[in-house]
C-alpha cells in the first residue's frame, strides 16, 4: 500500500476551514448555526465587477492565459500600487496567482532552503507556518499578545534573527487580530531589517482595503528594503471576491523572476474570466469597497460594544480587517454541565455546541488564549450571535 509523503503528513489541516465544516454539517442537521468563523465577506460581487466577467466570456477569454497574468491586469496593478501605495512597479515585477495564499507560497517556495528560518509573528495566519514546513524551513515564532497590540518590536525582531534567518512575513492589516502597523512602528521595525540584507521581507496586506483608521503603510514604502520586499495583496476581500481566486504579488524583479519559473510549472496563469473581472475591480468604480468598508466598521462597533459587557472576555478594538480576537482565558478551568474549559479549542467546541456560534480557536493561531470571531456577517446575525455568546459564558462556573 503506498504512503503519502513525509511533506505531506508535517501538515496540519486548516481549522478555520475545518471549523467552518463542522458548522455546516450541524447546520446541515437542522441546527441554527450562526458562523462567525468564516474569513470572507458576507457581500455579493459588485454587479460591475460581473458584469465584466460576462464580457469576457462573450468576448472568448477562454483560453490559457499567461503564467504572470494578462498584461492590462498587470498594468492595472502597478497603477493600483502607484495610487495607493506609492510604489513604483512595472509589469514585469507583478505576479497574477491563485490568490494571495498562492503568492506567499510562490514565495517561500522560491526563498527558502531546507533548514532556512522563517520569522512569523503571532497571533499568526494559520497557513503561514503550514507554507514554511512546506518549503522545508523552520519557523520562529515571536510572540505578541494584546497587550501590545498583537504586534512585534524591534527588540524582539532583532533577539530572534539568526544566521539562518532568510525571511519574515508580517501580516497588516492582521489575520486574525485586525492589528494595523503604523509608519512609525514598520520604521522601527525596517531599521533592524537593514542590518541583514539576506532577509525577505513578505508583507501579507490582502485586507488593505478593510481599515477603520484610513491609513495604510506598505513596508515596501522604504526604500533601504524595498529591493526584498513581497507585497502580497489580492481582489479577494476588499472587493467580495474570494470565490474569483486572484492574488497579486509586486516584487524585485529577481523575486518575480522565480516566482514566474514556480508558477509555471504549479499552476500556469489563473483564471482568464476572473483576470478579467479583477482588472474592472481595480479600475473602475471603487465605492463598493468603501461602502462594504463602512459597513464592517459599524459591525465591529457593534460586536466590541457587547463583548465590553462580558464579563472576564478582554478584547483589543481592532483597526481593521472583520474579526476581533478577545482573551477569554479568563474562563479556562470552568465548568458548564460537566465540561471544562482548558483551552481555546474547548472553548470553541463550547460556544458552537451550547452558544450555536462558530468560532476558531486561537490555538490554530499560534494564540492559546484567544478565539477568533468574525464580523463579516449580517447585523441581525451579530444582534443573535452575541447574545448566545453572552449566555453561554454566564452558564460556565
Amino acid at each position: 500500500m503506498a504512503n503519502v509523503s513525509k511533506r505531506l503528513n508535517s501538515l496540519s489541516e486548516s481549522q478555520t476551514i475545518a471549523m467552518n465544516q463542522k458548522s455546516n454539517a450541524m447546520k446541515a442537521q437542522g441546527i441554527d448555526i450562526i458562523n462567525l468563523s468564516v474569513g470572507e465577506p458576507d457581500f455579493p460581487t459588485p454587479d460591475h465587477i460581473k458584469q465584466a466577467a460576462k464580457d469576457a466570456i462573450d468576448a472568448n477569454f477562454s483560453f490559457y492565459s499567461p503564467i504572470t497574468g494578462y498584461l492590462d491586469l498587470r498594468k492595472a496593478i502597478c497603477k493600483k500600487f502607484k495610487d495607493e501605495n506609492n510604489l513604483d512597479f512595472t509589469p514585469e515585477q507583478i505576479i497574477v496567482s491563485v490568490g494571495a495564499k498562492h503568492n506567499i507560497a510562490n514565495v517561500l517556495l522560491s526563498v527558502i532552503d531546507p533548514g532556512d528560518e522563517v520569522i512569523v509573528p503571532a497571533p499568526f495566519w494559520v497557513s503561514y507556518i503550514e507554507q514554511v514546513k512546506l518549503a522545508e524551513g523552520v519557523n520562529v515564532i515571536i510572540d505578541a499578545g494584546i497587550d501590545q497590540r498583537f504586534k512585534i518590536t524591534p527588540a524582539q525582531l532583532e533577539a530572534a534573527i539568526t544566521p539562518k534567518t532568510r525571511a519574515i512575513i508580517l501580516c497588516s492589516p492582521s489575520n486574525p487580530t485586525g492589528s494595523i502597523y503604523t509608519r512609525d512602528e514598520l520604521a522601527g521595525l525596517v531599521k533592524i531589517l537593514e542590518k541583514h540584507p539576506e532577509i525577505t521581507i513578505i508583507s501579507d496586506e490582502i485586507y488593505e482595503h478593510i481599515n477603520f483608521v484610513g491609513v495604510h503603510t506598505s513596508i515596501a514604502e522604504f526604500h533601504s528594503v524595498k529591493d526584498r520586499v513581497a507585497v502580497i495583496n489580492g481582489v479577494s476581500k476588499g472587493y467580495a471576491m474570494t470565490g474569483w481566486r486572484i492574488g497579486y504579488m509586486g516584487g524585485p524583479l529577481w523575486l518575480a523572476k522565480a516566482c514566474d519559473k514556480l508558477q509555471g510549472q504549479m499552476t500556469s496563469g489563473a483564471s482568464s474570466i476572473a483576470q478579467k473581472a479583477a482588472v474592472v475591480a481595480l479600475t473602475g468604480d471603487q465605492k463598493c469597497t468603501k461602502d462594504m468598508n463602512l459597513a464592517f466598521r459599524r459591525r465591529r462597533d457593534y460586536v466590541l460594544s457587547r463583548i465590553a459587557t462580558m464579563k472576564g472576555v478582554r478584547c483589543d478594538s481592532p483597526d481593521g480587517a472583520f474579526y476581533v480576537f478577545p482573551d477569554m482565558s479568563a474562563f479556562y478551568g470552568k465548568t458548564s454541565e460537566g465540561k471544562k474549559i482548558n483551552g481555546s479549542s474547548d472553548m470553541s467546541l463550547f460556544l458552537l455546541e451550547k452558544g450555536q456560534i462558530a468560532t476558531v480557536p486561537g490555538e490554530a493561531f499560534g494564540a492559546e488564549n484567544y478565539i477568533r470571531i468574525s464580523f463579516a456577517t449580517s447585523d441581525e446575525n451579530l444582534v443573535k450571535a452575541m447574545d448566545r455568546m453572552e449566555a453561554a459564558l454566564k452558564s460556565l462556573q
